[in-house]
């Protein structure tokens, strides 16, 4: 135990969060059993160090530990939690807690058994907490830990303190909120860079951005769809054939026979690797107003944009980059259909928008609004794309 105890305190030591995150206010903390699910490399161990540093110091009341240690394939986490609570412990941090066998069932065994003891633990995207895991069910509160907003990459890149805007603010008062952003920068000499390496974290390592992104890719594939959905490995060839031929064909809906074919399977199995890439944030499906899985989707895009970059640089078409920024940027809190004809996308199931790269034409529509690419300050129901990166 003492072992831990060391590594907790080196780790808390060591940990510097470049940007506080917004969820560290937004998680209900007084909970027993909470679970921060995020895509790998979005942060979510720093995240947890975070907390401990900010709550507790060095106390060794709160305990970070790791489910990749070897310790745990001999000792149970009831086992072990027991010995903390024993210690005085009443805070576990469990990073990775899918890579232990039947981990919703201990987790509910600790929770029944130490009522004293607060268990907060990481997880995949890809884990479906309470629909997957019944045992979990009235006890556990979700949270979703994403990558970087651009608000949070220019606080970072500029030192500034920039605050999130809700939609109906942005729509409603987007002059107002550019004429306090402008004075201090233009957020278009920031939006490039974003778009191509901003939303993980980890584009501040020193390190090839691409490369690391394209491992991490790999490894939400291998270890998160493959270990979670116990998928033998002999089909991971074919799940990675398909995602790259969703990036490479670009925004639209698929052809899923042609797909099906090309990486020798069924159309049903075609259907659930496309889930389980959605679940995994490599990919949003994109439907109709009223429709949703199993059905096709109208349209399937990239997570974010970064990944546009790595998997396929070659081809990277301007107007669905700006698409897909605002697609991922309002996928936190809103729900996101294919627009009617004319318009890019249906928002909430009322709002109408539509993307415009630099040399779109607008006719305005009264009943639509319209993002505007390399517009600094918007009027009316045109709006700068940037402001859309203030959401969170």
């Amino acid at each position: 135990m003492e072992a831990f105890y060391r590594t907790h305190s080196y780790l808390v030591e060591h940990t510097s969060a470049p940007v506080r995150r917004d969820l560290m206010d937004e998680i209900d903390w007084n909970a027993r059993l909470i679970g921060i699910k995020g895509t790998r490399g979005v942060g979510k161990t720093t995240f947890l160090l975070q907390y401990a540093k900010e709550k507790f110091g060095l106390d060794r009341s709160c305990l970070f530990i790791n489910m990749n240690n070897f310790y745990f394939s001999e000792v149970s986490l009831v086992e072990f939690a027991g010995e903390f609570v024993k210690r005085g412990g009443k805070v576990l941090l469990i990073d990775q807690v899918f890579k232990l066998q039947d981990w919703s069932k201990a987790l509910r065994t600790c929770y029944e058994k130490y009522p004293n003891l607060k268990i907060i633990f990481s997880g995949s995207s890809v884990m479906r907490l309470k629909e997957e895991n019944p045992e979990l069910n009235g006890i556990v509160q979700s949270y979703n830990l994403r990558g970087f907003s651009f608000r949070e990459f220019l606080n970072l890149q500029t030192g500034n303190h920039f605050t999130p805007y809700t939609l109906e603010d942005i729509l409603q008062n987007h002059e107002h909120i550019a004429k306090t952003i402008l004075p201090h920068i233009n957020p278009l000499n920031y939006l490039q860079d974003y778009i191509h390496h901003g939303f993980y974290p980890f584009f501040l390592e020193k390190r090839n951005f691409s490369e690391n992104l394209l491992k991490t890719m790999n490894m939400m594939i291998e270890v998160d769809i493959l270990l979670i959905k116990q998928i033998e490995l002999k089909y991971l060839s074919k799940i990675k054939k398909l995602l790259y031929l969703l990036a490479v064909d670009g925004p639209g809906a698929p052809n899923v026979s042609q797909l099906a074919t090309e990486i020798q399977t069924s159309r049903a199995t075609v259907m659930n690797y496309i889930k389980y890439l959605a679940d995994a944030r490599l990919i949003n499906m994109v439907y109709p107003k009223g429709e949703m899985f199993p059905k096709k989707p109208a349209k399937i895009m990239m997570h974010n944009t970064n990944l546009m970059y790595s998997i396929y640089p070659v081809k990277v078409e301007e107007q669905d980059v700006l698409e897909t920024f605002f697609v991922n940027t309002l996928w936190k809190d809103h729900k996101v259909n294919k627009g009617d004809k004319g318009t890019s996308f249906l928002v909430d199931e009322k709002l109408h928008f539509r993307i415009c790269s630099e040399h779109s034409k607008v006719k305005s529509n009264p009943n639509v609004y319209y993002a505007m690419h390399k517009m600094e300050m918007g009027h009316g129901n045109q709006i700068p794309l940037w402001l859309f990166g203030f959401l969170y």
